[in-house]
């Protein structure tokens, strides 16, 4: 069996992680009471409106003047599949003929379009002077998982805690095994999800560099067991995040992105 990657996972989502797993109570005491997430938690300028006129899965929607909007920060299952049906579904009652605000952040901020053309960011339902946040509500009903790459940590710690709580209570693809969280240790079943978004959780083993690439290895096989590759341009970003790669040995961390052998 070939060596298993987790490519794309930059700092900003590991850091969220980190950040949002430091915030669970010790041991011995009582969970503060939880209180409501709200858009103020995610600060991001709006760059985009229109009504929605349909929705092609459960992260892409089309606008009524023929734009294609993708949603920032989240990952669906394919519409093939019962969770990809059901995400689309949800998004449909969401956003179907209402007037959406596309946010993203920056200090200047400007519509951003992914590789395909389409704008991307976060979808705010905005109806009645009261607003959705799309990706927040998708996550909280366990159709969508927190994608590798959210931007501001802000918003990756309040998505994450919703990602969090839907997983807790087996909402949505939560209740379907296919979806848990990957042991680091379990090469196989890692290595099964080639060519998917998946979330992996271990002890890691070692950190080694070579060239431009930062390895963090899970495992004593470098050939055949979980590693995570960053970037080496990346680095400084982990850093300022409190998350050194040199010194990521021996802790426990989970990282999300995709797949590769």
């Amino acid at each position: 069996m070939g060596k298993g990657f987790l490519a794309g996972v930059i700092a900003a989502a590991l850091s969220a992680a980190t950040a949002a797993q430091g915030q669970a109570p010790a041991a011995g005491k009582k969970p503060a009471a939880k209180k409501a997430l709200s858009s103020s938690e995610c600060k991001l300028t709006t760059v985009a409106t229109g009504m929605v006129a349909s929705v092609i899965d459960g992260r892409t929607l089309v606008l009524d003047d023929g734009r294609e909007v993708r949603l920032a920060a989240i990952e669906v299952a394919p519409p093939g599949e019962p969770a990809g049906a059901a995400a689309k579904s949800a998004l449909e009652a969401l956003t179907a003929r209402q007037t959406v605000e596309l946010r993203t952040s920056g200090a200047e901020p400007t519509a951003e379009l992914d590789r395909y053309g389409r704008l991307f960011g976060h979808v705010y339902v905005t109806k009645d002077k009261n607003e959705r946040w799309a990706e927040a509500e998708l996550i909280a009903q366990g159709h969508a998982r927190v994608a590798a790459r959210v931007g501001e940590r802000a918003c990756a710690i309040a998505l994450l805690a919703r990602e969090r709580a839907a997983r807790a209570a087996n909402l949505g693809l939560w209740a379907d095994p296919y979806y848990v969280i990957r042991p680091a240790d379990d090469a196989a079943a890692v290595a099964a999800e080639r060519g998917r978004f998946a979330i992996v959780e271990g002890k890691v083993l070692s950190v080694r560099e070579s060239g431009p690439t930062i390895y963090v290895n899970f495992g004593r096989r470098w050939t055949q067991d979980f590693t995570v590759t960053i970037a080496k341009r990346n680095e400084s970003a982990f850093t300022n995040a409190g998350l050194e790669p040199k010194r990521l040995q021996g802790r426990r961390v989970r990282v999300r992105g995709y797949v590769e052998q």
